[in-house]
């Protein structure tokens, strides 16, 4: 399989490198690079990208330090994390270092076989000595240049710089991948991620934009094109745009819950400013404000409580995320001059609909938008055994010794249906109020819950029935029933990830891979398409 995916890679980037659109000469701080007016493809899905990581395994950027962690202070012959507090620029470069001390962050840790091999190019600005770990061979090492081969490695690579001069320190480090040095700059994007998304409607930037717990609050928080890494604060502004311009995408933005309201103007100013004309961004109120995981939602619950919207702190904090996406909207109507151009989005819990009732009433909020978006995965959380429920043979102690199969047979008989109705419920909801229903995230949520989560056997069982060939056969039917209730687009969760202990999230674990619920999708979309592009 490796061996085909080299050839298609190869295949790519010779047409990558060799005749660029108009809407690919862009350069890497953004911008729509043509005026055309265009239409996104006429799918009914989007795609939620990947987190950044250093372990993503999805390799969207050319330059695969973007996705490196932050800086590590290291002291020499002691354990990891033991040297004293770094001194960082504004964009996270190592200013200087203390005596018998070196900064080091990982990158590219993914299994060994999952990403491109050859010659990386290694390139930085200013004086001092880096160094690359767990890589193969260096091929040639010159100031500001070093050429190292990777093959086949399961080793933890990473990047240390050991000395750095404080009037011309180490920064703006690139590590790009095979063949790519000389055109990395204008196109920065992996030419199999832009093949692969290319034709879906509408990528949802959530977790690009780190927007669960975000501390983002003014326009100088953003994570900006110098910063070290983009695993801290997000993927810039500039980025999103240039890749929803260059595949013709609908972007899908969630604002920061503490931004404040010079920061949605200007990010709005922004949108309108270099996103191609033709291309209509959803705007939504950070995420998932019901889920108490989330900072987000602790914060809602308090301003609530605060502006006296309502005695029971989630309700108030129902309300608020209602008042201020509300708030949001008009601030995007100003800078837009209306709401034409823009999707008006306010999410809630597929599976409550008092959430909804909260979102959409409170001060007449469904009003002021466009669509109600829910996420009706179909769901099955795993937990431990609960002493008062001794009996019960849902429970992870029991589901661990099951077949695949069994636990396919439970998800379609019980999951899938309860899915299908908490759509159906939501669609009236929307209805109701002249609303589009659409889909902020779906897909299988199969996964175990609390300490069932640390077990291993029960987590490669739940991998196994994600790469079952039903499991690509209930995706079909599970998109079937969302098409056939008359609703909107559906934002799958999530590209390519790794599959962890927290759940098989991904359609894809790997960037070179192929699963069951990939092709199901990816075939739906096919031979599901629209006359037109969503509205």
């Amino acid at each position: 399989m490796h061996k085909t995916i080299a050839k298609i890679w190869l295949l790519l980037l010779v047409s990558w490198t060799g005749g660029c659109t108009q809407a690919q000469n862009l350069t890497t701080a953004g911008g729509r690079g043509t005026v055309e007016t265009v239409r996104p493809a006429t799918s009914r899905l989007g795609i939620n990208l990947g987190g950044i990581h250093d372990w993503m395994s999805e390799l969207p950027f050319v330059n695969v330090f973007r996705s490196s962690r932050t800086w590590v202070s290291q002291k020499q012959g002691e354990k990891w994390g033991s040297g004293p507090a770094l001194d960082l620029d504004e964009h996270g470069w190592v200013k200087r270092l203390e005596a018998g001390t070196f900064a080091e962050t990982p990158f590219l840790n993914v299994p060994s076989h999952h990403y491109p091999h050859g010659n990386y190019i290694f390139l930085y600005d200013g004086e001092g000595r880096v160094e690359v770990q767990g890589a193969g061979k260096i091929v040639e090492s010159k100031p500001g240049r070093i050429v190292f081969e990777l093959g086949p490695s399961d080793k933890f690579k990473t990047v240390r710089i050991m000395s750095t001069n404080p009037a011309n320190y180490i920064r703006n480090i690139r590590i790009v991948l095979p063949g790519t040095e000389a055109t990395y700059q204008e196109n920065p994007w992996n030419p199999v991620f832009v093949e692969r998304w290319k034709n879906f409607n509408t990528i949802r930037f959530m977790d690009w934009m780190k927007t669960n717990n975000s501390y983002v609050k003014e326009w100088a928080d953003r994570p900006k094109m110098d910063d070290a890494t983009w695993t801290v604060k997000g993927v810039p502004l500039e980025m999103m745009i240039a890749l929803s311009n260059q595949l013709n995408m609908n972007p899908w933005f969630c604002m920061p819950h503490l931004a404040s309201d010079d920061y949605v103007r200007r990010f709005a100013a922004q949108v309108k400013r270099d996103l191609k004309p033709g291309l209509k961004p959803y705007i939504e109120y950070s995420n998932e404000i019901w889920n108490s995981m989330f900072d987000q939602t602790k914060y809602s619950d308090e301003q609530g409580i605060a502006l006296g919207f309502a005695d029971n702190a989630r309700e108030a904090g129902f309300r608020f995320s209602a008042h201020r996406s509300v708030q949001i909207f008009k601030i995007w109507e100003e800078v837009y001059g209306g709401h034409e151009r823009f999707v008006r989005v306010i999410a809630t819990q597929a599976a409550n609909t008092n959430v909804t009732q909260h979102k959409l009433t409170f001060q007449d909020a469904y009003k002021s938008c466009d669509a109600l978006a829910t996420a009706p995965y179909f769901s099955w959380n795993i937990a431990p055994r609960n002493p008062n429920r001794p009996d019960d043979k849902l429970v992870a102690e029991e589901v661990v010794n099951w077949t695949p199969d069994q636990i396919l047979d439970e998800v379609e008989k019980n999951r899938v249906p309860q899915s299908i109705e908490w759509m159906k419920k939501q669609k009236a909801f929307a209805d109701q109020y002249k609303l589009e229903h659409i889909a902020y995230e779906g897909g299988q949520h199969v996964v175990g819950l609390r300490d069932a989560m640390r077990n291993e056997k029960l987590t490669k069982l739940l991998q196994q029935v994600n790469r079952s060939e039903r499991m690509g056969e209930l995706y079909k039917r599970y998109l079937d029933a969302w098409r056939d209730q008359g609703n909107g687009l559906f934002a799958i969760f999530s590209s390519v990830s790794p599959w962890r202990f927290s759940g098989s999230w991904g359609l894809l674990e790997f960037n070179d891979d192929t699963t069951p619920k990939y092709d199901a999708v990816m075939e739906w979309n096919q031979n599901n398409r629209l006359p037109t592009a969503p509205k």
